[in-house]
């Protein structure tokens, strides 16, 4: 018999709990990557490379291949009257909550932009060109749009590509649109999958290179861009399945801490934790999920991402708590431990995103507070940071010596070179001081 609701709730009192935390871990990652010999490698690769020597040709094969479209090369992009006319025709109440969600973007991505920053030893450049990836085709996320191109356009990016998996007779959904127009971004492509990852980084006949992807997407998508990273292009990170862990103690209600777990399972796949140091608040949350599952629009996808991709888990003491927070190193970290949950905050050093207290659920940092929501998963958060406007502009180093300078300390770049054996490094100096 498979794995029920009931088997998420783990116990540090039980045998085999080490390992129950390890086999949930790895069932996170394996559902972010494909292990080495899977023949998805292959598949990926032929797309790369028929998109890299076919271009638009290719594109289209693919397209027509995976997403059920049919579109020439000059269809890719969308046209600007389309996307006005989505802007047009949107909910009054929804633009305005959109711009809303926008200023506040703006505003505290400004506030950590350190590009302004002057400092004689290094200037600061903002990218010139990025590809955003937003998924559309099951369900619209004009929310990427404003959490991946805000950032860039504090950064000073001058030109931003947004491609979007085509729906339907090729359309892509109209609040993707509009939002893009709000926000003054026209370079829409409805183009999605490892095709248009590609696409972006190597450029075709009718779209140009990038030189930063971001944004979230399928597996193929996150492979893709793994791919093409380095040599052709950055990125920001590759993103599996939307995770949230989350710290609670007796003080939590678990009927929030439950609805938060349900806010991304329902991702599907999504992955929800809980950490605790009570059991009877364990068990009161898994009565609640299993209430509030049932009721959901996606309750199935929801149920087999909480059985699969889930746990709450007990432990002995907040201490072991922290610790083993750190090492998931979730996407998103919720803090639910009443007056204690800001001075637990402190102590937490591995997270996309912290969430301090139990009005704070990750919806607000989804789509409103102004950090962006495009965050490392799959304990990444160990070496990736949150996407930031930060992320949008490259550094140059600036030295400038004068003759005076070079003079004093010559000799030492000539001892230090010739250790090396680069006579010529050294010469370079040494060549300066002769009369």
């Amino acid at each position: 018999m498979g794995r029920e609701i009931k088997d998420i709730l783990l116990s540090s009192q039980d045998d085999g709990f080490e390992a129950k935390l390890e086999e949930l871990r790895n069932a996170i990652l394996d559902a972010a990557y494909w292990p080495d010999g899977d023949s998805r490698h292959e598949s990926l690769n032929n797309i790369i490379c028929e998109v890299k020597n076919r271009g638009d040709a290719a594109v289209k094969e693919f397209t027509s291949k995976f997403d059920g479209v049919s579109l020439e090369a000059d269809e890719f992009l969308v046209s600007k009257d389309e996307i006005e006319r989505a802007h047009s025709g949107i909910d009054d109440q929804l633009l305005s909550s959109i711009r809303k969600s926008i200023t506040n973007v703006r505003k505290y991505q400004s506030e950590i932009f350190v590009g302004n920053m002057e400092h004689p030893g290094i200037k600061y450049t903002p990218i010139s060109r990025v590809g955003v990836c937003v998924p559309g085709a099951s369900a619209p996320l004009p929310s990427t749009v404003i959490m991946t191109a805000v950032p860039a356009q504090v950064a000073g990016v001058k030109e931003i590509a947004v491609v979007s998996p085509p729906r339907y007779k090729g359309t892509i959904h109209p609040v993707i649109l509009a939002v893009c127009h709000e926000i003054g971004v026209s370079e829409v492509y409805r183009i999605g999958g490892a095709q248009a990852v590609t696409a972006l980084a190597y450029g075709t006949e009718s779209i140009d290179r990038v030189y930063k992807i971001v944004g979230p997407g399928s597996t193929w998508v996150q492979m893709a861009k793994r791919q093409v990273f380095g040599l052709r292009t950055d990125i920001d990170s590759i993103a599996g399945p939307s995770e949230v862990l989350i710290i609670a103690n007796n003080e939590a209600n678990p009927a929030w801490v439950a609805a938060d777990m349900l806010s991304q399972a329902e991702h599907a796949p999504g992955s929800a934790i809980v950490f605790t140091n009570s059991h009877k608040l364990a068990e009161s949350i898994l009565e609640h999920v299993s209430e509030q599952a049932a009721k959901l629009n996606r309750s199935e996808d929801t149920i087999r991402c909480l059985v699969n991709y889930s746990g709450i888990a007990v432990f002995s003491s907040m201490e072991d708590v922290i610790e083993n927070a750190n090492d998931f190193a979730a996407e998103h970290l919720q803090i639910q431990c009443g007056d204690e949950s800001r001075s637990i905050s402190e102590k937490i050093n591995n997270a996309g995103a912290i969430f301090i207290g139990a009005h704070t659920p990750v919806a607000v940092g989804d789509y409103w507070a102004g950090p962006s929501h495009t965050l490392p998963t799959g304990a990444s958060a160990k070496f990736f940071s949150a996407l930031s406007s930060n992320d949008f502009i490259k550094s140059t180093s600036i030295i400038e010596y004068s003759k005076e300078m070079l003079s004093e300390d010559c000799d030492d770049i000539i001892r230090l070179a010739m250790t090396e054996g680069l006579d010529a490094h050294a010469n370079s100096v040494r060549i300066r001081q002769q009369k």
